[in-house]
């Protein structure tokens, strides 16, 4: 039996690496994406090849691809009164998401999220809430001015000082068709390729991207709301750039060359709407001929 043993040893040595082997693969990975997620340079924090400070803070930090500016101080008073006004009945006085007489946890907590996530969430409207026990806020039209925005942004910031801030992309650095394929990897599993969105699990949404400024798809990309991952080491600046340029011109802008773009439903609904219209056509004047004789 043990010799029996021995001559199947390298059989199932080669078995167990080839089995465990891919196992390895995977589980390292992870541990070097941790790693660059808080490493990598110019991947939305100071670590970035421009970083200028006054008072001893970051306010600018980026690359020719994409600057990111604080807001500024002088706005933290109009921010203050807007946010009571606007946003403290639920996440509460000091953005902690406790409201008064509330409890801990109800609502999301604002202090260190940074000010591209506040601004995101508030210039794109979903945020003061229209209603508070929807799953998923939509967006909509913005009850607040961008310049209010910023203001509740840079209050919130002053709490407790944090990263990403407010982006400025520069496009004319940026590559279309390296943003396609990259928005095609990243993106399209759930907006889809042609960026209108989807439904996801649980009643939850991708959204449409067809109305979307382009610091805003920046500030989307490395915040992460809602259900959307945060890209952070794992995108540069110059990647999301890319991105950023491909969605502001294919997407929100598509070059149909064929006439129609019948919504950029893609070359199915394109076919089948061809198929139904030449064959129908055909088959009149067909039967246009069949009467004449």
């Amino acid at each position: 039996m043990i010799s029996s043993l021995a001559r199947r040893l390298p059989l199932l040595l080669a078995v167990g690496f080839f089995t465990a082997g891919p196992l390895l693969l995977f589980v390292g990975p992870a541990n070097a994406l941790n790693y660059t997620q808080t490493t990598r340079r110019n991947a939305g924090t100071p670590n970035s090849t421009i970083s200028v400070k006054k008072d001893g803070k970051v306010v600018k930090y980026g690359n020719k691809y994409i600057i990111y500016k604080a807001p500024s101080s002088d706005l933290d008073a109009l921010g203050e009164a807007l946010y009571m006004e606007n946003c403290a009945s639920c996440h509460g006085a000091q953005a902690n998401g406790v409201p008064a007489n509330g409890t801990s946890g109800a609502f999301p907590d604002l202090v260190g999220l940074g000010p591209a996530t506040i601004d995101f969430w508030v210039d794109s409207g979903r945020m003061p809430a229209k209603d508070v026990r929807a799953i998923e806020a939509p967006r909509r039209q913005p009850a607040l001015t961008p310049n209010q925005a910023l203001a509740i942004s840079a209050w919130v910031n002053s709490l407790s000082p944090s990263y990403p801030d407010i982006p400025t992309p520069n496009l004319k650095n940026a590559n279309v068709a390296e943003g396609a394929a990259l928005f095609a990897l990243n993106c399209a599993a759930c907006h889809t390729i042609e960026g209108d969105g989807d439904a996801l699990a649980f009643d939850t949404f991708a959204p449409s991207l067809r109305h979307i400024p382009a610091f805003q798809v920046v500030e989307a990309i490395r915040t992460g709301p809602a259900n959307m991952p945060r890209f952070t080491g794992n995108l540069s600046d110059k990647e999301v750039d890319d991105i950023v340029q491909y969605v502001t011109t294919e997407i929100q802008h598509p070059n149909n060359p064929g006439g129609f773009g019948l919504g950029g439903l893609g070359p199915v609904a394109e076919g089948f709407v061809g198929l139904l219209l030449g064959v129908g056509i055909l088959v009149l004047i067909c039967y246009w001929i069949g009467e004449r004789s």
